[in-house]
Parts: C-alpha cells; sequence; structure tokens
C-alpha cells in the first residue's frame, strides 16, 4: 500500500522540507500538513493516513495528550517523532504507546531519509534511543509530567492546564510537586532555568513568573 503522509509540525519551513524531501527523493504523492494538535486530529478524521511524522510541541499542546487518542481512534497509523527535543528525555514516554522511531531535527539530509524510509517500511530503527540522559533530571518524568511541565515552562498557570487536561486544579498542583521535587527545581524561573541548561526547548513567554 502507498504511504499516506502526515507531517505535524508547527514550524511551516519544516513541514515543507520534509514534505519535499519526500516527494523528491522518495517519490511520495499522498504527504500532507498539520501545524497544531487540533489540525492533526483533524487530518486524521476526514483523510486516510498511513504514516505520522509528529513533532513534540505545538501551540496548542504537546503529542504527549493526543498520541494515546490517536492510539485509540487509528490503531493502524504507524507515528515516527521528529522534534529538537532531546530523545533522551521523551523518548521512553513515546515507548510507553509503543512508537520507537524518535529522530533528531539535527539530522543531516541523507540521515532523515534513511531513517524515514526504514519508517516507512515497518523496518526496525537502526539505533534504538537508548538511555544515556545520565543525571539528567528531566529523565524520570513520565508522560503525563512531561506534557505539565511542557505548560509550565510556557507560562501556564495551574488553573489553566487544568482546564486544557481536564483535571482538577488539585492533581495539577501534585504533579506541579512531583515535577520540581524530580528536577530539584522549587519555583519557574528555577525550573526554566534547568530546562535552558539540560537543552531542553521552550517557545517565549512574556509571563513565567508563576
Amino acid at each position: 500500500m502507498t504511504p499516506n503522509v502526515v507531517i505535524a509540525d508547527d514550524h511551516a519551513m519544516i513541514r515543507k522540507g520534509i514534505k519535499l524531501l519526500l516527494m523528491s527523493r522518495l517519490s511520495l504523492k499522498n504527504v500532507d500538513e498539520a501545524g497544531s494538535c487540533s489540525e492533526v486530529m483533524s487530518k486524521l478524521k476526514h483523510g486516510q493516513c498511513t504514516h505520522l511524522i509528529l513533532d513534540v510541541v505545538f501551540p496548542d499542546g504537546t503529542s504527549l495528550e493526543i498520541v494515546p487518542v490517536i492510539k485509540k481512534l487509528y490503531p493502524g497509523i504507524k507515528i515516527m517523532i521528529f522534534s529538537m527535543q532531546l530523545g533522551e528525555i521523551y523518548s521512553e514516554a513515546f515507548r510507553q504507546y509503543n512508537i520507537h522511531y524518535y529522530l533528531n531535527k539535527s539530522s543531516n539530509e541523507e540521515e532523515t531519509i534513511s531513517y524515514i524510509t526504514r519508517f516507512l517500511n515497518d523496518e526496525r530503527p537502526l539505533t534504538e534511543n537508548k538511555d544515556t540522559s545520565g543525571n539528567n533530571p528531566f529523565s524520570s518524568l513520565s508522560p503525563r509530567e512531561l506534557e505539565i511541565m511542557n505548560y509550565l515552562l510556557n507560562g501556564h498557570k495551574t488553573n489553566d492546564i487544568a482546564r486544557m487536561l481536564n483535571l482538577g486544579d488539585s492533581t495539577v498542583s501534585t504533579f506541579k510537586k512531583r515535577i520540581f521535587e524530580k528536577t530539584g527545581s522549587s519555583n519557574i524561573p528555577q525550573l526554566i532555568e534547568m530546562a535552558s541548561v539540560h537543552i531542553l526547548s521552550t517557545n517565549d513567554h512574556p509571563d513565567r513568573n508563576e
């Protein structure tokens, strides 16, 4: 069956670049794009996607939020993560959803084409994302903690996160406390500083002083 691919990334240039590679180097014809979590779900609902190339962080959420839903509604779709976020931190979270393809955007063109080719052919990745995190304090965070951490890093308040994730304020506060404990931080500014030190990508936000 000919692959029907959706490239999901909030940066148009990334989407168009990967789309061009797939069409010119791999001769694919059915390649669509999505720029947000909501657009991903819309494309899947109204299309015939067989392979999804997915970033981690979007303006309206993270892929950790939508992957469980995608897996439930569209169990046949193959998913590959393509992100600048550290694989040593996020790949284990995605493996819990049986997603084993995780490629960093810093990979060169030939590496990217080779990796995507194996993904499309359902071949095992040449190298697994093994745990090389060492003492990275973010490597022990659970998928839900990673979701909430991303919102915290981007300036969202506890009640906003609770509303967006359909959780109680107290539940989010509990997760927030666990994140602080696991990362050895005591407030949001410290968490942001630690994220910067450990090369976690964050979006600029004017209000990060909760």
